[in-house]
């Protein structure tokens, strides 16, 4: 009995030796993508997020914002595949997940070989998701989900560890097919990109307009990103936090019959709330953000945090809603100044 206190005490420091060490990995897999992206902590803070939780991003801002440099600098500092998807209206599901095409060996002999397509990588750019059609965005849909592709009657495993990270203009909307709610429910975040300060312009004219362009080492890799997820699932929340997540989540879908006072915004203006996706996406998220604040279990104040960019895609506004031009946002500050840990 005298050895538990040890024990106990040997495997709190031994957490801790590991919380620091995957703290000082992220740390360095930002400092890199900094490198060559100026500003944008928060949209960095989640794309590295997405990578460490095993979800997928998206991200929206209008064009210009390096999105798309972002991503591909994502994939040199973690030596993973990379594969960029230029989403247009003719592609077609083959072009995603491949076909079967006709071979013809040294003999003349003929058949038909499964040609693989760009998802079969570690990081995928589904460049402006929403200018395809339905029928070719739901090929991401399996493979987001599951991490295999059914292709040629034949079900295929992707590449471990697998990431999708989308990107959409706000701006144009014409000849766009807006991603459905099931589609949207599969992204862990969906990542506001904001308009850069002027300090941070100047910072991007100095380094996009000089004769030297900077460069990514790799500071990751597979092994080491499967290890960070599996250590992030196993971190312990209270339940106080739980439950505190659950009554957010309930929160964002107008009371049933009015029986449960909820936010005067979510009555009036949404018409579904988020899914129980929306509420594993907030305590995945608080889990990858209490680590980089440098704590071993996550508290109120990182499901806050994280709370806008794992909600937002998931709440439904309905006719009047849209009609005002409410902001989704706004509706979830409301939500979060409506439940207080103490009621939980």
């Amino acid at each position: 009995m005298s050895t538990a206190p040890a024990d106990t005490t040997a495997s709190t420091d031994d957490a801790r030796r590991a919380l620091a060490e995957l703290r000082d990995d992220l740390r360095r897999l930002v400092d890199e993508i900094q490198r060559v992206i100026v500003g944008q902590d928060e949209v960095i803070a989640g794309v590295v997020t997405c990578l460490v939780a095993g979800g997928h991003g998206l991200l929206e801002g209008v064009p210009g914002l390096g999105k798309t440099l972002l991503v591909r600098t994502l994939a040199e500092a973690v030596r993973l595949s990379f594969a960029r998807i230029q989403f247009t209206p003719d592609l077609m599901p083959a072009d995603i997940v491949g076909t079967q095409v006709l071979v013809t060996d040294e003999a003349d002999r003929r058949a038909l070989t499964y040609q693989p397509g760009p998802i079969f990588a570690n990081i995928v750019l589904a460049d402006e998701v929403n200018r395809a059609t339905p029928k070719t965005q739901s090929a991401l849909l399996e493979a987001m989900a599951e991490g295999t592709v059914t292709a040629g009657g034949e079900t295929r495993p992707l590449p471990d560890p697998f990431l999708v990270l989308a990107t959409q203009n706000p701006l144009e909307m014409e000849g766009t097919y807006p991603l459905p709610e099931a589609q949207l429910d599969r992204f862990l975040l969906h990542i506001q990109v904001p308009f850069p300060g002027e300090d941070d312009l100047v910072a991007i004219l100095d380094r996009t307009t000089g004769e030297a362009a900077a460069t990514v080492r790799p500071v990751l890799d597979a092994d080491r990103i499967r290890a960070m997820r599996s250590w992030i699932r196993s971190l312990p929340v209270a339940p106080s936090v739980t439950r505190y997540v659950a009554r957010l989540l309930r929160n964002t879908h107008p009371s049933p019959g009015g029986r449960e006072p909820r936010p005067p915004m979510v009555e009036r203006y949404v018409r579904f709330g988020a899914s129980p996706r929306g509420a594993q996406a907030l305590l995945l998220a608080a889990r990858v953000h209490c680590v980089l604040d440098g704590r071993l279990s996550p508290g109120a104040d990182d499901v806050k945090a994280v709370a806008h960019g794992a909600l937002r895609h998931r709440i439904i506004l309905n006719f009047e809603g849209e009609a005002e031009g409410i902001a989704v946002d706004a509706c979830i500050d409301e939500i979060l100044d409506h439940v207080a840990m103490d009621d939980s």
